[in-house]
């Protein structure tokens, strides 16, 4: 699982390459043969790398980086399939429990300058990859912990004997993982940090400073070196000359610019400039009509994804910096509203989440990235039906009144209803006044000031909770923040007492690994990686006595806690595995935790690269890579696009057809 910055933060994270000019406005969609492919790539950056460490971050901010410097055992191809890296093969037993991987001979690391160490990758740089990471007590160790046999004991200190943990070098070239219990998915985890290697010797010279947000502090094995890393100004990456698949590496530098957002119409002049390779673009923006008049032909919308965006309650709010509330008593109020489910559906079923939406994409892409599920509804299947549609029978089960008529496939808003929003505040008021709480309750919902679309979207989210509900019951306080002080109240907050907010639609999450699990175990109230979202602690991890106890009774999080234990124990049946993560995905929204809004992907923006060229994946963080990625020096055209895209779902589908025949077999 990884924690993903919110994308209205993010001015583009689309891929492109930048030109030696743009003179070619008019180009045919066969483009691909007809321009000229470039070798740099330019774009911009919203948030620092806080760490290289890549065995211990969950951050998206810091492994869109590190996964195009280090490399693990495999990766994703154009068409979301699991290829060969650096284990050139592998086999598993026959009880699912052992993987043995073959790892490539003779792929060198090098140092931030780009010369050999003097050593070569080998199966124990993976061991000491993953006790680095136990060590360390990495951000990711839920993704192997309870997986790798003994790994959980080695974490909890029951043994301080590595070697007792289940990964072990039967010799230099062969790595071999023992599970737990079989793992259907075990090898798309292997795309993710955790699991990539780390050189024992660097790793001891390094010390404490091993993963610095510095060139030098790591090894590289990966496409690409960090030549300079600059807080709020600029990072690059140059081709690593020894990387062992160059045939594959079409771009000779990368570099990302800082920006705040505060000026987005900038992104697209500097894109004319020839100073990015791409550029989001704003269809509600004064210079959208200059997008339109330079390139009619020229805006294409990227692809949707498999991260979740939410906005989140904080059920134990711990820190009051930034608020706008006055009394303690206005402040014990909004406590008491956010633990009543009457209220948190009242709010679900007020925010108008496509009018938030085209505060960035405007009207005519507002509704394509719309998510209604925390877990996307076509990520896996069930009897050969989409999961989603499971999720949905059992949401409107446990709620006919409630969520009867809902339908929970992406591309439009399940939930916005003023009728039921005003039904449900008042069920809420009567019960909640009965508490002793004062009206109106004032939420305070952080926003990030420079970033003119995000204050945009938080103005709609305000406009269409305070309309829906009434002023006179529910008020949005948005809080304008510099970037850092925002990042810190969200984004970057590690405890759930750090959170400085009500409501927040700071992050989401993206799975590591291809299981519903990858999604839901986020608010697992034991050990889940974002239940500090809703301001409450891991009680895994807590020092003392959990500040969140009473919070965690008051919305019955405990029951979620066993439908997620009764769907892991099921490793025997896909389809009732499935079954099992859709009850508890259908109490989560049932319970309304937190509101799914958007997807990544699905916004408008004009780019050089080749279409489909990129790698592709719902899970872990090798299908970011920037390997792979062609760019050419004209910009791409709708036609062009279109015709890419349809050659690519025909491929994509051929391709699983050939995998899922294979596995059968």
């Amino acid at each position: 699982m990884k924690k993903v910055l919110a994308a209205l933060l993010v001015s583009v994270f689309v891929l492109g390459a930048c030109s030696s000019g743009n003179e070619k406005k008019d180009a045919s969609g066969d483009k691909t043969e007809k321009s000229e492919l470039v070798s740099d790539y330019k774009t911009v950056y919203a948030t620092d790398i806080e760490t290289l460490d890549y065995t211990f971050s969950s951050r998206q901010t810091n492994s869109d980086h590190y996964t195009n410097f280090v490399e693990g055992l495999l990766e994703n191809d154009r068409y979301g399939n699991l290829k060969a890296d650096m284990a050139e093969s592998w086999e598993v037993s026959e009880d699912g429990l052992t993987y043995t991987y073959h790892i490539r001979k003779g792929v060198p690391w090098v140092d931030s300058e780009g010369n050999e160490y003097g050593a070569d990758v080998t199966a124990h740089d993976f061991v000491t990859g993953l006790k680095h990471a136990a060590d360390t007590q990495s951000e990711t160790l839920y993704i192997v912990a309870n997986s790798i046999k003994g790994l959980a004991d080695y974490v909890a200190g029951k043994t301080d004997d590595f070697s007792k943990v289940g990964v072990k070098a039967v010799d230099d070239y062969t790595l071999q993982y023992t599970l737990n219990k079989p793992e259907s998915y075990w090898n798309s985890k292997t795309t993710y940090g955790i699991l990539y290697p780390v050189n024992e010797e660097f790793l001891k010279s390094k010390g404490k400073d091993f993963g610095k947000p510095t060139p030098d502090s790591i090894l590289y094995n990966g496409a690409f070196i960090l030549s300079n890393n600059t807080a709020k100004s600029v990072i690059e990456y140059t081709k690593n000359e020894s990387y062992w698949d160059l045939d594959n590496v079409h771009l000779d530098t990368v570099k990302y610019t800082y920006n705040d957002g505060s000026d987005p119409d900038g992104l697209f002049k500097s894109y004319e400039k020839g100073d990015l390779s791409a550029a989001r673009v704003y269809p509600n923006s004064p210079g959208y009509k200059d997008v339109q008049k330079a390139y009619p032909d020229g805006v294409t919308w990227s692809q949707t994804g498999g991260s979740t965006y939410n906005m989140t309650f904080n059920f134990n709010r711990g820190t009051f910096d930034a608020t706008k509330k006055t009394t303690d008593k206005q402040k014990e109020s909004t406590h008491k509203a956010i633990l009543n489910r009457d209220f948190r559906l009242a709010v679900l079923f007020g925010f108008d989440k496509k009018s938030y939406n085209a505060q960035t994409v405007g009207d005519e892409g507002a509704n394509t990235s719309l998510r209604n599920t925390l877990v996307p509804g076509e990520f896996v299947s069930i009897d050969g039906k989409p999961y989603g549609d499971t999720v949905q029978s059992k949401l409107q089960a446990l709620d006919k009144e409630a969520f009867g008529d809902v339908k929970l496939a992406d591309g439009h808003d399940a939930y916005y209803n003023a009728d039921k929003a005003k039904t449900y505040i008042e069920k809420a008021k009567e019960e909640l006044e009965g508490e002793g709480v004062e009206f109106p309750v004032h939420l305070d919902l952080p926003v990030q000031e420079t970033s003119e679309m995000s204050v945009n979207a938080m103005k709609s989210l305000k406009n269409s909770i305070e309309k829906s509900l009434g002023s006179e019951n529910v008020v949005v306080d948005i809080n304008l923040l510099n970037a850092d002080k925002y990042l810190a109240a969200t984004y970057q907050a590690t405890t759930g007492q750090a959170g400085d907010y009500d409501i927040s639609t700071a992050s989401g999450w993206g799975p590591d690994f291809t299981d519903p699990s990858s999604y839901l175990n986020i608010y697992d109230s034991r050990a889940g990686d974002m239940i500090h979202t809703l301001g409450l602690e891991a009680s895994s991890i807590v020092q003392g006595k959990d500040p969140s106890t009473d919070a965690k009774k008051a919305i019955k999080l405990s029951e979620y806690d066993a439908l997620l234990d009764k769907a892991s124990a099921i490793t025997d049946d896909v389809n009732a595995r499935y079954t099992a993560y859709a009850d508890a995905e259908a109490w989560l929204l049932d319970n309304a935790l937190q509101v799914p809004i958007y997807s990544d992907g699905g916004t408008p923006r004009v780019t050089n690269v080749v279409p489909f060229s990129a790698p592709y994946g719902w899970a872990g963080i090798a299908a970011n890579k920037l390997k792979y990625v062609e760019v050419q020096s004209d910009i791409v055209t709708t036609e062009q696009h279109d015709k890419a895209q349809k050659a690519w779902e025909a491929k994509k589908e051929e391709t699983a057809k050939k995998a899922e025949e294979s596995s059968s077999k």
